[in-house]
């Protein structure tokens, strides 16, 4: 071996890892939640709300079904269910111009209860409409939720298709409530929620009228959380969606997929939550958009279009993440097998994944469920694939001394390691990034 190995490096000469830390910032993405809780004051769910930061104690932006489109796909890909609500209910409010939104396509319905809105005055074909899209729905595997009106004679087509209805205690007098109960229990799958609960007065009356569940500031207020968003180049995602429309060859699809880090961890997230239900954690991205489909791939890519922010990662940094996938990958094809190539590949593009985020690596990999061989690279650089994700690294860093003992202890020469940095800069470069 060479005790010289030389290797190219972009632009000034000088090593993209240097600046890795002054490209981070993502920005970041809240939902709040509050508990609904069941008679035993177990948690059985939650409600979602929008928020547009930390402190914020209501959503600013009118109601709409862009922002339930958006409430949706954040939850979706920003957060993923299993952090969001896991195996609890998921109370969303839906506006209905939103009903028929293309976010019900992809959305995992196990767990979501649409709360539907009142039909302004009442409207008998207005309610017609709105049972049909409910009936719709309630195939597609989702709940129905409605408010007190529910169990009005104007709902009665819509009412075997709603299996809650939320009474705000706080605006109906007693005796109303008292109606609504008894009128709920000639239903026997309707299930009853007292919401702003406030004093243990009046979860105790509520209880004692037969309520199934609780929810409001007595038990806990609305949480906020907060996301990183990671958000895909606007080009990419529009060649994808064309891809898609002309069922493309799945290896053209691939590489769109290949040269975007973040659209390819927003995937891989979302095609790994367990609402697909899936034996084992899909890695490549050739079998995710096999598992997936082209019209619900579609779908996915649609909606993440019109939610995402603009701002992209920031291009070096995306840069440094390809180049690493595709240099892993070229070292790989002589060691490692054709699926942990594409592994490689993966450790290699979400190697930055913690800057791109502003989080440390276990956080970032907390939301996407990665084979144990990848998630050991990319935190402790161990494993099969962890020595080339060293290799890369020291590339970077022009740190020749370690790369030479690096490359040694993997059978590989200082050609093969220079070739391999070199056709991945070439193939990053031909990527537009």
């Amino acid at each position: 071996m060479a005790s010289m190995m030389t290797f190219a490096t972009p632009g000034d000469g000088k090593p993209e890892a240097g600046t890795l830390a002054e490209l981070g910032g993502a920005p970041t993405t809240y939902i709040a939640r509050q508990p609904i809780v069941d008679r035993q004051q177990q948690i059985f769910g939650y409600e979602l709300f929008s928020r547009t930061s930390e402190q914020a104690q209501s959503s600013t932006v009118h109601h709409s079904a862009a922002t339930d489109t958006a409430l949706m796909f954040n939850a979706l890909s920003n957060f993923g269910t299993d952090a969001l609500f896991g195996d609890k209910a998921a109370f969303v409010n839906c506006a209905i111009d939103g009903l028929s939104g293309e976010h019900f396509e992809i959305v995992f319905s196990d767990h979501i209860v649409l709360e539907l809105p009142r039909v302004p005055g009442d409207d008998p074909a207005g309610i017609v409409a709105m049972a049909e899209q409910a009936k719709s729905l309630r195939q597609r595997g989702f709940s129905i939720a409605l408010g007190a009106f529910g169990v009005t004679k104007a709902y009665a087509a819509l009412l075997p298709l709603v299996s809650y209805v939320k009474v705000d205690v706080l605006s109906v007098p007693a005796p109303a409530v008292e109606q609504i109960v008894r009128l709920a229990a000639l239903h026997k799958n309707l299930k009853l929620v007292a919401e702003k609960i406030e004093t243990s007065d009046q979860y105790r009356r509520h209880f004692d009228l037969g309520f199934h569940y609780f929810q409001g500031f007595y038990f806990a207020r609305p949480q906020t959380v907060a996301a990183k968003v990671v958000n895909p180049a606007y080009a990419n995602v529009l060649q994808l969606m064309d891809l898609v429309l002309k069922h493309a060859e799945l290896h053209e699809i691939e590489e769109v997929l290949k040269r975007d880090p973040a659209l390819s961890f927003k995937l891989l997230r979302y095609i790994n939550s367990s609402g697909f239900g899936l034996m084992c954690e899909i890695t490549s991205f050739r079998h995710a958009v096999m598992i997936l489909g082209f019209n619900k791939l579609f779908r996915w890519l649609t909606l993440l279009f019109a939610t995402v922010r603009n701002g992209s990662v920031a291009p070096a940094l995306a840069r440094t993440a390809v180049t690493r996938g595709r240099m892993m990958e070229l070292l790989g094809h002589k060691l490692l097998s054709p699926d942990e190539c594409d592994n490689a590949f993966v450790v290699g593009i979400f190697s930055t994944l913690d800057v791109m985020l502003g989080v440390s690596m276990e956080k970032a990999l907390s939301s996407v469920q990665l084979p144990e061989n990848v998630s050991d690279a990319l935190l402790h650089r161990q494993g099969v694939l962890g020595p080339f994700l060293q290799v890369v690294e020291a590339c970077e860093n022009s740190d020749f001394e370690t790369l030479e003992m690096l490359a040694m202890a993997l059978q590989l020469d200082g050609a093969e390691v220079s070739e391999a940095h070199l056709h991945a800069l070439a193939w990053t470069e031909t990527l537009g990034i």
